[in-house]
């Protein structure tokens, strides 16, 4: 069944257009990567689907409902939850307090925080510690499970492997079949194409606003890839 669809979608900062006619589907349990350099468009589609980029008048089907022009608010009690870039933790909160706040609203499902702890085991010695008092992988633990604990049926992730190390990249990314597993539908959002391509079921590549290139990661060539993120062949 499908969970979300786009069509046609742009978007705009001023007279600058960031999005042209990104047409995107996904079916429910799917994990979709969506890949491209940095100038793309990846965010501001991310940004346009929960309602942080103006989208009135454009056509965002979600669970079968339209979102198009619907608050921020509205959109998070659909069930769509984002893991934003730089992860925005609450410096004052602790571990436990942030990952409460996602909690907020939540809808009935399978993560609490025994479930977040279960994910990301290297977060309980640390829940009484500040949020912000963690390494930058257990920082990224923190926003991926306050994300969870709203019981999204669909998580966005955006560019959560940024400024890590990839020793710690490789702590996070095995949480994703996970996540799947209890019945979220998964949207990341990379720079970096072969971790994005490990995890996912489809690709969709932007490039400059514009979907340049979908498929499955097995039937995609390096050299389709590489024309598709840069424009130019290998």
């Amino acid at each position: 069944m499908t969970l979300l669809e786009t069509q046609n979608l742009t978007a705009h900062y001023g007279d600058f257009q960031a999005l042209f006619g990104v047409d995107f589907t996904m079916d429910e349990g799917e994990t979709v990567a969506v890949i491209g350099a940095n100038g793309a468009g990846k965010s501001t589609f991310l940004r346009t689907l929960t309602g942080l980029h103006p989208s009135k008048g454009q056509t965002i089907t979600f669970d079968g409902q339209p979102i198009a022009g619907l608050a921020g608010d509205a959109i998070h009690k659909a069930g769509l939850a984002m893991v934003p870039e730089g992860r925005r933790l609450f410096r004052s909160l602790t571990v436990e307090e942030n990952l409460m706040i996602g909690a907020a609203g939540k809808l009935s499902g399978p993560w609490t925080l025994e479930a977040v702890y279960t994910l990301f085991p290297d977060l309980v010695a640390k829940r009484h510690n500040p949020g912000t008092a963690l390494s930058g992988g257990q920082q990224q633990m923190v926003a991926i499970g306050r994300a969870l604990m709203s019981n999204p049926k669909l998580l966005l992730c955006d560019e959560i492997s940024l400024g890590l190390a990839p020793k710690i990249i490789k702590d996070i990314y095995p949480a994703v079949p996970h996540i799947r597993a209890r019945g979220t539908s998964i949207i990341v959002v990379e720079q970096d194409v072969g971790q994005a391509m490990a995890v996912a079921d489809r690709i969709y590549c932007f490039m400059e606003g514009r979907v340049t290139l979908t498929g499955t990661p097995h039937s995609l060539t390096r050299e389709q890839i590489a024309h598709a993120y840069f424009g130019m062949g290998v």
